[in-house]
């Protein structure tokens, strides 16, 4: 499943069934360019039980501020719509699988 990019109007569409792993980042943040990688290889090795979604906080305030997102990257994991994990910061390959693997 290829990683998609959500926006204030399409979040919810995005994140409404199964295990969806959201990405709040911004271009000019590093931590956040450095975690781009690792999501793009969760989603080779995860893509067919977790959807990766990204949302660029300065495009879609409206969903950062909806779901308190004051650093970035944030990591939520939604599953059928529901929030029901969280980290924040820069996260190894091997830290979001564990996270990732309590919920699918």
């Amino acid at each position: 499943m290829a990683i998609v990019n959500a926006t204030d109007q399409t979040f919810a569409a995005e994140t409404k069934d199964g295990v969806t792993l959201v990405d709040f980042w911004a271009p000019w943040c590093g931590p956040c360019r450095m975690i781009a990688p690792v999501l793009e290889e969760l989603d080779q090795e995860m893509g067919d039980k977790v959807k990766i979604v990204k949302v660029n906080v300065d495009e879609n305030q409206e969903t950062a501020s909806k779901f308190g997102v004051m650093s970035i990257p944030t990591l939520l994991v939604f599953k059928n719509g529901e929030l029901v994990d969280k980290t924040i910061g820069y996260q190894p390959k091997e830290a979001l699988v564990q996270l990732l693997q309590k919920h699918v």
